[in-house]
């Protein structure tokens, strides 16, 4: 091995992270087959957020950009409700005694949950039950594919505590997601978007039981899993830079991705297969 790959080999090492044995303070966290399941957990309150825990999710998804050991993850709300936004008590209550520059510091801080979600290059998928207001939308709608159930209400309601509806990035998701007009009818209205709304808009790709819920999320999150994950992170990269880019620009970078993953062993792996008639197995790189 030359110098110029010692030095590679070190940057690699000392960004890799393995995931599997974390312990999370402020929620459950459990990595099973290479999916990450992230269940908030305060089910008596409906799982409201707090300033650690907001950290700390940050943290985490910052992390999983360098993990080596997860390849999908789904979050979920423990006690049939995903997650009802920041405390009100906890949050709330606090920031009403704060002056410009620290509450700037605890926008900022919220506003990096959604860029380490959007930056991480697992998919992410979202499992939504019941109550999925304020901070939880923006979670549920920072995700790749979110699942719900018929009985889920997802509340955009900023308006309703005195706040503008652009918060952590919902006046540039939220309208991708389910057009300009039915965005801003949600943040300047603030109501709940049932779960008919959401699957027909397009916020839900596909309504289930609440009994079926978590388990469809981690089916899906393994087929994710068992596929070419390099290549799904490419394409998770390439659908969230591209809404910034020309036509044209996004045809180059897309050329140049793909042109990536041609170069890896996954891509050789499925011509090998398809050639002699089995069904490829993926191995990330």
């Amino acid at each position: 091995m030359n110098y110029l790959e010692n030095i590679d080999q070190g940057l690699l090492n000392s960004n890799r992270k393995e995931m599997t044995n974390y312990q999370a303070k402020h929620f459950f966290w459990e990595v099973k087959d290479k999916v990450a399941t992230i269940t908030l957990n305060r089910p008596e309150r409906k799982n409201p957020l707090t300033f650690e825990s907001y950290a700390e999710l940050r943290d985490v998804f910052h992390a999983l950009q360098f993990a080596s050991d997860v390849k999908a993850v789904v979050i979920y709300g423990a006690g049939n409700n995903f997650c009802s936004g920041g405390d009100v008590h906890e949050i709330i209550g606090p920031l009403i005694q704060l002056k410009m520059p620290e509450l700037l510091m605890f926008t900022r801080m919220t506003g990096e949950l959604v860029k380490a979600m959007r930056k991480c290059p697992q998919p992410i998928i979202a499992a939504v039950d019941g109550i999925c207001a304020g901070a939880g939308a923006i979670i549920a709608m920072a995700a790749d594919l979110r699942y719900g159930t018929p009985t889920c209400k997802t509340a955009f309601l900023f308006n309703r505590v005195g706040l503008a509806g652009c918060d952590m990035g919902a006046c540039a998701i939220l309208p991708r997601i389910i057009g300009q007009g039915r965005a801003s009818e949600l943040l300047f209205m603030g109501r709940a978007m049932n779960a008919e709304e959401g699957e027909r808009w397009g916020f839900f790709n596909q309504l289930l039981s609440a009994e079926e819920l978590l388990s469809f999320a981690l089916k899906q999150a393994h087929a994710i899993a068992a596929g070419p994950t390099f290549a799904n992170g490419i394409t998770k990269t390439m659908l969230h830079q591209e809404w910034s880019m020309s036509i044209d620009q996004a045809i180059e970078s897309e050329a140049q991705a793909q042109a990536i993953c041609m170069m890896t062993e996954d891509f050789h792996r499925a011509y090998h297969a398809f050639v002699g008639k089995q069904k490829p197995i993926f191995e990330g790189n």
